[in-house]
C-alpha cells in the first residue's frame, strides 16, 4: 500500500509540473537560498493565500498593542454577506480577534477576513487593501497587489510564488508568538467543530502550516512551512490542477529539497522587519449587541519603511516592477516585469524610497472614501466574482462554454476586461455571465487575442446582441452587479 501511495503521488507531481498554470518555489528558510524554482516570478492570482497578509497585519496589530486576542471584531452587512466558506456571523454580531484568526487558518472564512480588514482599515476594506499592498512592498513583495482581505476573485489582485515564499518566511520569523496558529487542525466555534483545509499538517512530518487557496482562475494554491532536524524550508505551489495534484507536488518538493537545505545559519532575520508602530487614534471599539461602547486603538496607516539590509539572500527590498497593469481608455492590459538581475533568484536590487501613505481619520462603521491611487499603482478592478469552491465554496460552472475564435461574432459586443491568457479571459466571462442575468442569457462569450508591447493578451467579450440597445442594456446590468464594461460595434 505504501508503495502504491508513493507511485500515485509521483504521477500526480509529474502531471502538476506539466500544468501550464503551475508555478512553484522552494526556499531554504535559514539561508534564503532558492533550492527550486519554476515560473516563480510569473504573476498569478493569490486566491485565499491573500489571508496570509491579512493575518500578518493582524499579528502586527497584536504585537503593537493596538488590539488584543479578546478584542471584539464587528461584522458589517458587507462582511456578513461575503461568499462561503464563512463563519456565518450575522450583521451586527461580533467575534473575538482570536476566533477570527482561527477562522482564517482553518476554514479560510471570507466573512471573518473582511471583518478583520474593516476593523484594521478604519472601517474600510478598500483602505485595508491599500495598507496590505504597502506592507507587502515594505517586505520586498514588489510584484504583489491586494484589493481585498479574503482573496475572493479580483483580476487586479496579483502576486508571485516568490513573493508568497517571502511572506511565509516573514510570518514565521516576525511573529513566532502567533505563528503556532497555522498548525491548528480544528477548533470549536459555537456548536460547530471546524477542521483545517490544510491536509499536509499532521500528515507530512515537519509541516507546521501555512495556507491553502483556490479559485477557478487561480487554480489550487498552497504555501507550506517545514522544520525537521534543524532544517527549514518554505515551499509554494500555485496554479495546481486539483487538490490531490497540488498536495502531491508539495510532498514531492519537500521530499526532494528538504535534504538539500542547510542546518546552519538563521542567526539573523532573512526579511528585515518593517516599521515602528504608526500613528494611532482613538475610535469606538467594536461592541457586542446591546452592550455599552468601549474605546480601542486602531491603525490609521501602515507605511513601508526602510530597515537594515539583511546579510542573507532575502533582502527586504527589491526592484519595482517595470509595469504591472497598463490602463487604457477602455480596457486594462497586462505586462510582465523583468526578472531581478542576480545569480540568486531571490536577491533583488534596491528599490527607490517607498511612497508614504497619507494618514486619515476614520470613524467606526462610517462610510469611508479611500484615497484613489493612480492607475499605474492600482489597476482598475474587473468583475471576476466567481467563488472559490475549496477555501471559499464555488458556483457551479456553466455546462457549456462557447469556443473562442480569432475575431468572434460581428456586430455589437460588450467587453468586460483583458487577461494574460485565453483561459483567464473565458473564466472572467463565465463569472460575468453569472452576474449579468437575463441580459446575457443569449450572449456568446469569446476571447480575442491581440499583441500589446510584445505580449499576447486576450480581450474578454460577449457578442450576439441584436443591436446597440441590447448591448448597452447588458453592460448596464453588468455595471449594476459591480462589473466594469463597455459596449462597441465590432
Amino acid at each position: 500500500m505504501a508503495v502504491t501511495i508513493v507511485m500515485v503521488d509521483s504521477v500526480n507531481a509529474e502531471a502538476e509540473a506539466a500544468n501550464p498554470k503551475y508555478a512553484g518555489i522552494v526556499v531554504d528558510a535559514k539561508t534564503g537560498n532558492v533550492l527550486y524554482s519554476e515560473n516563480a516570478d510569473r504573476l498569478q492570482y493569490p486566491a485565499s493565500l491573500t489571508k496570509m497578509m491579512t493575518l500578518y497585519m493582524t499579528f502586527e496589530a497584536l504585537e503593537q498593542g493596538r488590539i488584543r486576542l479578546d478584542t471584539p471584531v464587528p461584522f458589517s452587512a458587507y462582511a456578513s454577506a461575503q461568499a462561503p466558506t464563512k463563519l456565518g456571523v450575522r450583521a451586527g454580531g461580533t467575534i473575538t480577534v482570536e476566533q477570527g484568526i482561527l477562522g482564517l487558518v482553518t476554514l479560510s472564512a471570507n466573512d471573518a477576513a473582511t471583518a478583520l480588514g474593516e476593523m484594521l482599515g478604519g472601517g474600510s476594506e478598500d483602505r485595508f487593501a491599500q495598507l496590505m499592498t504597502a506592507k507587502a512592498h515594505a517586505l520586498g513583495m514588489t510584484r504583489t497587489t491586494y484589493r481585498n482581505a479574503n482573496g475572493l476573485p479580483n483580476t487586479a489582485q496579483m502576486t508571485t510564488a516568490r513573493d508568497q515564499a517571502r511572506l511565509g518566511i516573514a510570518l514565521r520569523q516576525h511573529f513566532p508568538q502567533y505563528y503556532g496558529y497555522f498548525s491548528t487542525r480544528a477548533f470549536k466555534f459555537g456548536s460547530r467543530t471546524i477542521r483545517s483545509h490544510n491536509r499536509l499538517v499532521g500528515s507530512v512530518r515537519g509541516v507546521d502550516g501555512i495556507k491553502t487557496g483556490y479559485t477557478r482562475a487561480a487554480g489550487f494554491n498552497l504555501v507550506s512551512s517545514v522544520q525537521v532536524d534543524g532544517k527549514s524550508i518554505v515551499g509554494v505551489v500555485m496554479g495546481g490542477a486539483s487538490t490531490p495534484a497540488r498536495d502531491a507536488q508539495m510532498r514531492n518538493l519537500i521530499a526532494t529539497y528538504l535534504p538539500k537545505a542547510s542546518n546552519r545559519g538563521g542567526s539573523s532575520a532573512l526579511i528585515a522587519q518593517a516599521a515602528p508602530a504608526p500613528t494611532m487614534i482613538e475610535t469606538p471599539a467594536p461592541v457586542q449587541p446591546k452592550k455599552a461602547q468601549q474605546m480601542a486603538k486602531t491603525i490609521t496607516a501602515a507605511q513601508p519603511v526602510s530597515a537594515a539590509a539583511a546579510d542573507l539572500s532575502l533582502p527586504h527590498k527589491g526592484p519595482l516592477p517595470d509595469a504591472r497593469y497598463q490602463v487604457a481608455e477602455t480596457e486594462v492590459a497586462y505586462a510582465e516585469t523583468a526578472a531581478p538581475k542576480s545569480d540568486n533568484p531571490l536577491v533583488a536590487q534596491p528599490m527607490p524610497a517607498p511612497t508614504k501613505v497619507k494618514t486619515m481619520t476614520f470613524k467606526q462603521q462610517a462610510a469611508v472614501a479611500a484615497p484613489k491611487p493612480t492607475p499605474a499603482s492600482m489597476p482598475s478592478e474587473q468583475g471576476d466574482t466567481s467563488v472559490d469552491n475549496v477555501t471559499t465554496a464555488s458556483t457551479t460552472p456553466s455546462p457549456t462554454r462557447a469556443a473562442s475564435t480569432s475575431n468572434g461574432p460581428t456586430g455589437w459586443v460588450v467587453q468586460v476586461g483583458v487577461s494574460p491568457s485565453r483561459q483567464m479571459a473565458m473564466d472572467l466571462l463565465e463569472s460575468a455571465r453569472s452576474k449579468g442575468g437575463k441580459a446575457l442569457a443569449s450572449a456568446k462569450p469569446f476571447a480575442v487575442a491581440y499583441a500589446a508591447g510584445g505580449d499576447q493578451l486576450y480581450r474578454a467579450r460577449f457578442g450576439g446582441f441584436d443591436d446597440q440597445r441590447h448591448a448597452v442594456n447588458a453592460c448596464k446590468a453588468l455595471k449594476k452587479a459591480g462589473i466594469k464594461c463597455w459596449a462597441a460595434a465590432q
